[in-house]
Protein backbone atom coordinates (compact mmCIF):
# COMPACT_ATOMS: atom_id res chain seq x y z
CA UNK A 1 0.00 0.00 0.00
CA UNK A 2 1.35 3.54 -0.88
CA UNK A 3 1.94 5.72 1.88
CA UNK A 4 -0.38 8.36 2.26
CA UNK A 5 0.56 9.88 5.60
CA UNK A 6 1.80 13.01 3.82
CA UNK A 7 -0.88 13.27 1.95
CA UNK A 8 -3.32 12.11 4.08
CA UNK A 9 -2.21 13.16 7.86
CA UNK A 10 -5.27 12.52 10.00
CA UNK A 11 -5.69 9.16 7.95
CA UNK A 12 -9.21 9.96 6.91
CA UNK A 13 -8.92 6.44 4.47
CA UNK A 14 -9.70 4.68 7.49
CA UNK A 15 -12.34 6.99 8.50
CA UNK A 16 -13.99 5.40 4.85
CA UNK A 17 -12.60 1.81 5.68
CA UNK A 18 -14.62 1.88 8.91
CA UNK A 19 -18.27 3.32 7.52
CA UNK A 20 -20.06 -0.57 7.77
CA UNK A 21 -19.68 -0.37 11.26
CA UNK A 22 -21.22 2.64 12.00
CA UNK A 23 -24.93 1.06 11.62
CA UNK A 24 -24.64 -1.55 14.19
CA UNK A 25 -22.68 1.02 16.99
CA UNK A 26 -25.70 3.57 16.32
CA UNK A 27 -28.20 1.30 17.04
CA UNK A 28 -26.70 0.27 19.76
CA UNK A 29 -26.33 3.90 21.62
CA UNK A 30 -29.89 4.44 20.79
CA UNK A 31 -31.18 1.19 22.57
CA UNK A 32 -32.55 2.44 25.72
CA UNK A 33 -33.59 5.95 24.46
CA UNK A 34 -37.81 6.36 24.00
CA UNK A 35 -40.11 9.18 25.27
CA UNK A 36 -43.61 9.45 26.17
CA UNK A 37 -46.51 10.00 23.96
CA UNK A 38 -47.38 8.91 20.56
CA UNK A 39 -46.75 10.83 17.51
CA UNK A 40 -47.31 10.85 14.05
CA UNK A 41 -44.15 12.32 12.31
CA UNK A 42 -40.77 13.37 12.93
CA UNK A 43 -38.84 16.93 12.40
CA UNK A 44 -35.10 17.00 12.39
CA UNK A 45 -33.43 20.39 13.31
CA UNK A 46 -29.33 19.59 11.41
CA UNK A 47 -26.88 21.19 9.43
CA UNK A 48 -24.47 19.93 7.11
CA UNK A 49 -23.12 16.18 7.84
CA UNK A 50 -25.42 16.08 10.64
CA UNK A 51 -28.42 16.50 8.58
CA UNK A 52 -27.39 14.36 5.37
CA UNK A 53 -28.37 11.27 7.63
CA UNK A 54 -31.78 12.34 7.74
CA UNK A 55 -32.62 12.58 3.81
CA UNK A 56 -31.08 8.86 3.32
CA UNK A 57 -33.82 7.85 5.93
CA UNK A 58 -36.61 9.14 4.65
CA UNK A 59 -35.71 7.49 1.32
CA UNK A 60 -35.49 4.05 3.35
CA UNK A 61 -38.09 4.54 5.20
CA UNK A 62 -40.74 5.52 2.44
CA UNK A 63 -38.73 2.59 0.62
CA UNK A 64 -39.88 -0.10 3.26
CA UNK A 65 -43.05 0.97 5.61
CA UNK A 66 -46.22 0.42 4.59
CA UNK A 67 -47.46 3.70 5.97
CA UNK A 68 -44.43 6.29 5.17
CA UNK A 69 -43.89 8.28 7.58
CA UNK A 70 -44.02 12.50 7.04
CA UNK A 71 -40.05 13.91 7.74
CA UNK A 72 -39.93 17.10 7.94
CA UNK A 73 -36.16 19.00 8.34
CA UNK A 74 -34.52 22.42 9.59
CA UNK A 75 -31.34 23.42 7.80
CA UNK A 76 -32.06 27.12 9.15
CA UNK A 77 -32.33 28.64 13.00
CA UNK A 78 -36.04 27.65 13.83
CA UNK A 79 -38.32 24.88 13.19
CA UNK A 80 -40.30 25.02 10.40
CA UNK A 81 -43.98 25.18 10.39
CA UNK A 82 -45.44 21.64 10.10
CA UNK A 83 -43.28 20.98 13.29
CA UNK A 84 -45.41 22.79 15.76
CA UNK A 85 -49.15 21.91 13.52
CA UNK A 86 -48.74 18.41 13.78
CA UNK A 87 -47.88 16.09 17.15
CA UNK A 88 -44.12 15.35 15.96
CA UNK A 89 -41.22 13.63 17.71
CA UNK A 90 -38.37 16.25 17.75
CA UNK A 91 -34.90 15.50 17.02
CA UNK A 92 -32.16 17.41 17.44
CA UNK A 93 -28.44 16.71 15.54
CA UNK A 94 -25.47 18.08 15.79
CA UNK A 95 -22.28 15.67 15.96
CA UNK A 96 -20.12 18.72 17.58
CA UNK A 97 -23.01 19.89 19.29
CA UNK A 98 -21.88 23.50 18.92
CA UNK A 99 -23.76 24.00 15.88
CA UNK A 100 -25.23 27.96 16.21
CA UNK A 101 -28.63 27.07 13.84
CA UNK A 102 -29.21 23.59 15.86
CA UNK A 103 -28.52 25.19 19.18
CA UNK A 104 -31.44 27.56 18.40
CA UNK A 105 -33.54 25.11 17.37
CA UNK A 106 -33.70 23.30 20.60
CA UNK A 107 -33.96 26.25 22.78
CA UNK A 108 -37.45 26.45 20.39
CA UNK A 109 -38.34 23.43 21.21
CA UNK A 110 -37.65 23.71 24.95
CA UNK A 111 -39.46 26.60 25.57
CA UNK A 112 -42.53 25.38 23.42
CA UNK A 113 -42.93 22.39 25.20
CA UNK A 114 -42.06 19.92 22.56
CA UNK A 115 -40.83 16.24 23.08
CA UNK A 116 -37.00 15.71 21.60
CA UNK A 117 -34.06 13.76 21.54
CA UNK A 118 -30.79 15.19 21.13
CA UNK A 119 -28.00 13.24 19.04
CA UNK A 120 -24.29 14.75 19.58
CA UNK A 121 -20.82 13.96 20.33
CA UNK A 122 -21.45 16.11 23.18
CA UNK A 123 -20.88 20.22 23.69
CA UNK A 124 -23.80 22.39 24.07
CA UNK A 125 -26.21 19.92 22.63
CA UNK A 126 -25.70 17.37 25.69
CA UNK A 127 -25.20 20.73 28.35
CA UNK A 128 -28.68 21.48 27.36
CA UNK A 129 -30.64 17.99 27.25
CA UNK A 130 -28.98 17.27 30.43
CA UNK A 131 -30.42 20.38 31.97
CA UNK A 132 -33.90 20.16 30.29
CA UNK A 133 -34.09 16.33 31.19
CA UNK A 134 -34.22 15.24 27.26
CA UNK A 135 -32.93 12.04 26.15
CA UNK A 136 -29.55 12.19 24.60
CA UNK A 137 -27.38 10.00 22.18
CA UNK A 138 -24.02 10.44 22.69
CA UNK A 139 -21.88 9.74 19.40
CA UNK A 140 -18.34 8.25 19.42
CA UNK A 141 -15.51 10.45 17.96
CA UNK A 142 -13.07 7.25 16.71
CA UNK A 143 -10.22 9.44 15.88
CA UNK A 144 -8.76 12.95 16.02
CA UNK A 145 -10.09 15.40 13.76
CA UNK A 146 -13.08 13.34 12.73
CA UNK A 147 -15.42 14.66 10.30
CA UNK A 148 -19.51 14.88 11.12
CA UNK A 149 -20.03 13.81 7.13
CA UNK A 150 -18.18 10.48 7.69
CA UNK A 151 -20.65 9.40 10.63
CA UNK A 152 -23.55 9.03 8.76
CA UNK A 153 -23.82 5.56 9.49
CA UNK A 154 -24.53 6.67 12.85
CA UNK A 155 -26.63 8.76 13.00
CA UNK A 156 -28.75 6.88 10.84
CA UNK A 157 -28.72 3.44 12.99
CA UNK A 158 -29.19 5.70 15.85
CA UNK A 159 -32.18 7.40 14.87
CA UNK A 160 -33.55 4.57 13.11
CA UNK A 161 -33.92 2.55 16.61
CA UNK A 162 -34.82 5.54 18.80
CA UNK A 163 -37.98 5.49 15.91
CA UNK A 164 -38.15 1.52 16.20
CA UNK A 165 -38.48 1.92 20.18
CA UNK A 166 -41.16 4.78 19.56
CA UNK A 167 -43.27 2.04 17.59
CA UNK A 168 -43.47 4.74 14.49
CA UNK A 169 -41.20 1.92 11.74
CA UNK A 170 -41.31 -1.59 11.43
CA UNK A 171 -38.04 -3.22 13.65
CA UNK A 172 -35.76 -4.21 10.87
CA UNK A 173 -32.61 -3.54 12.40
CA UNK A 174 -31.36 -6.97 12.49
CA UNK A 175 -31.93 -7.32 8.68
CA UNK A 176 -30.29 -3.72 8.73
CA UNK A 177 -26.97 -4.85 10.51
CA UNK A 178 -26.69 -7.83 8.20
CA UNK A 179 -26.47 -5.89 4.98
CA UNK A 180 -24.15 -2.98 6.30
CA UNK A 181 -21.38 -5.81 7.20
CA UNK A 182 -21.36 -7.29 3.81
CA UNK A 183 -20.41 -3.55 2.92
CA UNK A 184 -16.64 -4.21 4.40
CA UNK A 185 -15.99 -7.03 1.77
CA UNK A 186 -16.91 -4.81 -1.23
CA UNK A 187 -14.67 -1.79 0.22
CA UNK A 188 -10.77 -2.98 -1.53
CA UNK A 189 -13.11 -2.99 -5.46
CA UNK A 190 -14.28 0.26 -3.91
CA UNK A 191 -11.70 2.06 -3.64
CA UNK A 192 -10.44 1.17 -6.73
CA UNK A 193 -13.12 2.06 -8.86
CA UNK A 194 -13.23 5.37 -7.02
CA UNK A 195 -9.69 5.86 -7.26
CA UNK A 196 -10.21 5.52 -11.62
CA UNK A 197 -13.67 7.84 -11.35
CA UNK A 198 -11.60 10.35 -9.62
CA UNK A 199 -8.70 10.85 -12.32
CA UNK A 200 -11.45 11.62 -15.08
CA UNK A 201 -12.95 14.19 -12.39
CA UNK A 202 -9.73 15.42 -12.15
CA UNK A 203 -9.87 19.15 -13.54
CA UNK A 204 -13.27 19.03 -14.13
CA UNK A 205 -16.69 20.30 -12.27
CA UNK A 206 -18.16 17.07 -11.56
CA UNK A 207 -22.40 16.91 -11.56
CA UNK A 208 -24.54 14.37 -10.14
CA UNK A 209 -27.68 12.92 -11.70
CA UNK A 210 -29.98 10.61 -10.22
CA UNK A 211 -33.70 9.24 -9.93
CA UNK A 212 -35.79 11.07 -8.09
CA UNK A 213 -36.26 8.51 -5.56
CA UNK A 214 -32.34 8.46 -4.89
CA UNK A 215 -32.03 12.46 -4.97
CA UNK A 216 -31.06 12.46 -1.69
CA UNK A 217 -28.00 9.66 -2.73
CA UNK A 218 -26.59 12.36 -5.32
CA UNK A 219 -26.80 15.49 -3.33
CA UNK A 220 -24.41 12.98 -0.42
CA UNK A 221 -21.91 12.42 -3.65
CA UNK A 222 -21.81 16.35 -4.32
CA UNK A 223 -21.22 17.01 -0.70
CA UNK A 224 -18.26 14.49 -0.32
CA UNK A 225 -16.69 15.98 -3.10
CA UNK A 226 -16.93 19.99 -2.08
CA UNK A 227 -15.88 19.06 1.66
CA UNK A 228 -13.32 16.26 0.69
CA UNK A 229 -11.87 17.16 -2.64
CA UNK A 230 -12.35 20.78 -1.82
CA UNK A 231 -13.81 21.47 -5.50
CA UNK A 232 -17.35 22.80 -6.88
CA UNK A 233 -19.78 20.18 -7.58
CA UNK A 234 -23.50 19.64 -8.25
CA UNK A 235 -26.44 17.51 -8.63
CA UNK A 236 -30.09 17.09 -10.12
CA UNK A 237 -32.55 14.23 -10.67
CA UNK A 238 -33.80 12.52 -13.54
CA UNK A 239 -36.83 13.23 -15.03
CA UNK A 240 -36.68 17.34 -13.61
CA UNK A 241 -33.19 18.04 -14.96
CA UNK A 242 -34.25 16.98 -18.36
CA UNK A 243 -37.00 19.93 -18.57
CA UNK A 244 -34.52 22.63 -17.41
CA UNK A 245 -30.85 21.51 -16.44
CA UNK A 246 -30.05 20.04 -19.61
CA UNK A 247 -30.68 22.98 -21.41
CA UNK A 248 -27.45 25.10 -19.77
CA UNK A 249 -25.23 22.97 -21.57
CA UNK A 250 -26.18 24.19 -24.55
CA UNK A 251 -23.25 26.69 -23.80
CA UNK A 252 -21.20 25.21 -21.03
CA UNK A 253 -19.11 27.90 -19.20
CA UNK A 254 -17.08 25.14 -17.62
CA UNK A 255 -15.76 21.91 -18.04
CA UNK A 256 -18.01 19.17 -16.64
CA UNK A 257 -18.45 15.58 -16.20
CA UNK A 258 -21.74 14.47 -15.55
CA UNK A 259 -22.26 11.43 -13.36
CA UNK A 260 -25.44 9.49 -13.65
CA UNK A 261 -26.44 7.17 -10.78
CA UNK A 262 -28.99 4.72 -12.28
CA UNK A 263 -31.28 2.30 -10.41
CA UNK A 264 -31.85 -0.52 -12.57
CA UNK A 265 -35.76 -0.72 -10.94
CA UNK A 266 -35.96 2.60 -12.13
CA UNK A 267 -39.42 3.22 -14.07
CA UNK A 268 -38.32 1.92 -17.50
CA UNK A 269 -39.39 5.68 -19.15
CA UNK A 270 -36.81 7.32 -16.70
CA UNK A 271 -34.50 4.40 -17.43
CA UNK A 272 -34.28 5.57 -21.06
CA UNK A 273 -33.33 8.84 -20.18
CA UNK A 274 -30.15 7.95 -19.37
CA UNK A 275 -28.21 6.97 -22.29
CA UNK A 276 -30.35 9.72 -24.10
CA UNK A 277 -29.35 12.49 -21.79
CA UNK A 278 -25.59 10.86 -22.24
CA UNK A 279 -26.03 11.50 -25.99
CA UNK A 280 -27.43 15.08 -26.07
CA UNK A 281 -24.66 15.82 -23.87
CA UNK A 282 -21.91 14.15 -26.06
CA UNK A 283 -23.30 15.85 -28.85
CA UNK A 284 -22.46 19.41 -26.50
CA UNK A 285 -18.99 17.81 -25.71
CA UNK A 286 -19.99 17.01 -21.88
CA UNK A 287 -18.63 13.80 -20.72
CA UNK A 288 -20.48 11.57 -18.54
CA UNK A 289 -20.42 8.17 -17.32
CA UNK A 290 -23.28 5.88 -16.36
CA UNK A 291 -22.94 4.15 -12.90
CA UNK A 292 -25.42 1.04 -12.61
CA UNK A 293 -26.55 1.34 -8.35
CA UNK A 294 -25.24 -2.10 -6.98
CA UNK A 295 -27.20 -3.88 -3.95
CA UNK A 296 -30.78 -5.29 -3.61
CA UNK A 297 -33.06 -2.68 -1.95
CA UNK A 298 -32.95 0.98 -1.54
CA UNK A 299 -30.62 0.76 1.62
CA UNK A 300 -28.02 -1.29 0.36
CA UNK A 301 -28.05 0.84 -3.19
CA UNK A 302 -27.34 4.24 -1.21
CA UNK A 303 -24.87 3.01 1.04
CA UNK A 304 -22.86 1.62 -1.12
CA UNK A 305 -23.17 4.83 -3.81
CA UNK A 306 -21.89 7.20 -1.07
CA UNK A 307 -19.05 4.69 -0.54
CA UNK A 308 -18.12 4.99 -4.03
CA UNK A 309 -18.61 8.54 -3.18
CA UNK A 310 -16.13 8.55 -0.41
CA UNK A 311 -13.61 6.82 -2.03
CA UNK A 312 -14.01 9.19 -5.80
CA UNK A 313 -13.85 12.42 -3.62
CA UNK A 314 -10.86 11.07 -1.38
CA UNK A 315 -9.10 10.17 -4.12
CA UNK A 316 -9.95 13.43 -6.03
CA UNK A 317 -8.67 15.45 -3.12
CA UNK A 318 -5.11 13.87 -3.49
CA UNK A 319 -5.08 13.97 -7.37
CA UNK A 320 -5.39 17.86 -6.17
CA UNK A 321 -3.10 17.45 -3.37
CA UNK A 322 -5.34 18.59 -1.05
CA UNK A 323 -5.77 17.13 2.83
CA UNK A 324 -9.59 15.71 2.60
CA UNK A 325 -9.70 15.81 6.33
CA UNK A 326 -10.29 19.82 7.16
CA UNK A 327 -13.45 22.55 6.13
CA UNK A 328 -11.26 25.51 6.47
CA UNK A 329 -13.48 27.86 5.27
CA UNK A 330 -16.13 26.30 7.49
CA UNK A 331 -14.00 26.91 10.76
CA UNK A 332 -12.84 30.20 9.33
CA UNK A 333 -17.08 31.25 8.91
CA UNK A 334 -17.51 30.16 12.07
CA UNK A 335 -14.68 31.93 13.82
CA UNK A 336 -15.98 35.13 12.24
CA UNK A 337 -19.09 34.77 12.72
CA UNK A 338 -18.77 34.21 16.21
CA UNK A 339 -16.43 37.62 16.66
Amino acid sequence: MVDLSSKDPSNFRQFILDTPSQFQAGIKLAKGIKLEGDFDSLTVSGMGGSALPVNLLQAYINSSESKPLDIYISRYYSLPPQAKQFNSLNFISSYSGTTEEVISSLEEVHNLGLPFVGFSSGGKVEELCKEYGAPHVKLPVPYPNYQPRMGTGYFFGAMFQVLINQGLIKDKSGALIEKAKKFSDLMTPYEGKGKELAKKLKGKTPVIYASSNFASTAMVWKIKINENAKTPAFWNYFPELNHNEMVGFTTPQAKFFIVMLRDREDHPRNLKRYETTAQLLSNQRIESEIIDMDGDDVFSKMFLSISLADWTSYYLALEYGQDPTPVEMVEKLKKILAS
